[in-house]
Order: C-alpha cells, then sequence, then structure tokens
C-alpha cells in the first residue's frame, strides 16, 4: 500500500473521529498563549487509530515507520503526533543505538508542549533507555540543555524506567542538575520522575529531597512526595 495512502487514511480517520466538545476541553490542558493544534479526538480513539493503521504498515522496515512518523510529526497536531508515538515504541524490538540520534532531533525539532513530550519518552525514548542503560549520560547533557522540553525529556524518559527501581543513581544525578530551574516544566518534569523512583525506593528519594527542601522549588517537592505517607510528606513540606 502506498505510504502517502496509509497516513491519508489515518488523518481521515482522525477528521471522523474529531467532536467539538474534545476539541474545546483540549486547550484546557495548556498554559494560555501556547499554539495548540488538535482536531478534537478522544485519546483512546486515537490509540485506536493508531493501531488500525499500524496493521498497514507492519511489514515495513523501521526507517520507513520512522520516515511516517517525521511526516506526522511535521504537521504539528496533537492527535497526530501521538499516531507517531504509538508507531515509533510498537517497532521497540527492532531499536539500534543509532536511533538515539533520529529521537533527541524529534524532540530538538518538533516538541513543542509537555503533551508531546511525554508522549514520546515516557514509551518510545525510555524503552529504549531500557535497552541501551549507557545512553542514560545522554539524558544527562539533555538536562544541561537551554531547550526547556529537552530538559523536561531527560527526566520524562526515565518515568517507566524509575517505577521499576533503575536509574537512581542517574536519576538523582539529573535531578541535582535541574534542581534550581526556573521553569515549571521542568520543575513539574524531574519532580514527577522523583516520584515515579519513590514507587521502588521510597527512603533513598525521601531523603534526596529532605537535603534540599530547601532549594527545591515547592512544584517539584510537592510531585517528588505525592506517593509517599502523610508523615513524610508533613516533615518535606514544613518550613
Amino acid at each position: 500500500m502506498n505510504t502517502v495512502l496509509i497516513l491519508n487514511d489515518v488523518r481521515a480517520a482522525l477528521q471522523d473521529s474529531a467532536d467539538e466538545k474534545t476539541k474545546n476541553t483540549s486547550s484546557r490542558f495548556f498554559k494560555e498563549g501556547e499554539e495548540i493544534y488538535v482536531y478534537g479526538v478522544k485519546a483512546n480513539l486515537v490509540h485506536k487509530i493508531a493501531k488500525e493503521g499500524f496493521k498497514e504498515i507492519n511489514h515495513l522496515s523501521k526507517e520507513k515507520v520512522f520516515a511516517l512518523c517525521e511526516e506526522l510529526w511535521k504537521s504539528d497536531i496533537m492527535e497526530e503526533i501521538n499516531v507517531a508515538c504509538d508507531w515509533s515504541y510498537f517497532v521497540q524490538k527492532s531499536y539500534q543505538p543509532e536511533d538515539f540520534k533520529r529521537f533527541e532531533r524529534w524532540v530538538a525539532s518538533y516538541v513543542n508542549n509537555w503533551a508531546s513530550c511525554d508522549s514520546l519518552c515516557n514509551h518510545t525514548v525510555g524503552e529504549f533507555v531500557e535497552m541501551y542503560p549507557q545512553f542514560v549520560d545522554e539524558l544527562k547533557r539533555w538536562a544541561k540543555s537551554d531547550n526547556r522540553w529537552m530538559k523536561r525529556a531527560a527526566a520524562v524518559t526515565l518515568i517507566i524506567p524509575a517505577r521499576k527501581g533503575l536509574f537512581l543513581k542517574d536519576i538523582f544525578e539529573i535531578a541535582d542538575i535541574m534542581l534550581m530551574d526556573p521553569d515549571d516544566m521542568v520543575q513539574k518534569g524531574y519532580g514527577w520522575m522523583l516520584k515515579a523512583a519513590s514507587e521502588a525506593h521510597q527512603e533513598e528519594v525521601f531523603e534526596f529531597v529532605m537535603e534540599r527542601k530547601d532549594r527545591m522549588p515547592r512544584t517539584s517537592l510537592r510531585y517528588a512526595i505525592e506517593k509517599m505517607p502523610a508523615d513524610m510528606k508533613a516533615r518535606a513540606m514544613a518550613k
């Protein structure tokens, strides 16, 4: 099947599934002034369309799938980006170390809001780093970037690995790099990473937070301790 037709079919399915209420609701999740383009399709339907579309391309090489993902990223429409993120994750068994540069370029070139950042990094990039843990050092480089989304990506890439108890030392190092960053998207990103790490390493994360609570932004601190017992939360929040 012609790849142009595949993309056209996916776009048509998204447009046919759109509704005005969902379109209006979507904008509430983003800050005033952010230009977000959406069809207005519910998340479960987007994932269903992504899965159906992938059946038409699962015989293609990883490179051809990534090329289709790139076309979807270029649209800057959230639902198309979510399809791209699903497709890039669906070929996870074929990831190779050289794919990191492509993922990095997608973050640098196309990610312009928290939703696209998290959709790509939670699954595609997170899975990649689990497969090739030596690349966690590249995330530390991202954490020092001038690009707010690259910095957030450094943290949210490790959300799922963190829940499994992985990369704790690296998680603390990344959190320290971004500790006093003034950007709330970065603060929420590394706070979420610490919260995920606390599911497997509660005491260690609590100790990390307590040693830095006088410097850590309250936004990050609240995220980090969200899953902890009430007494720990009280001690962490006390001034």
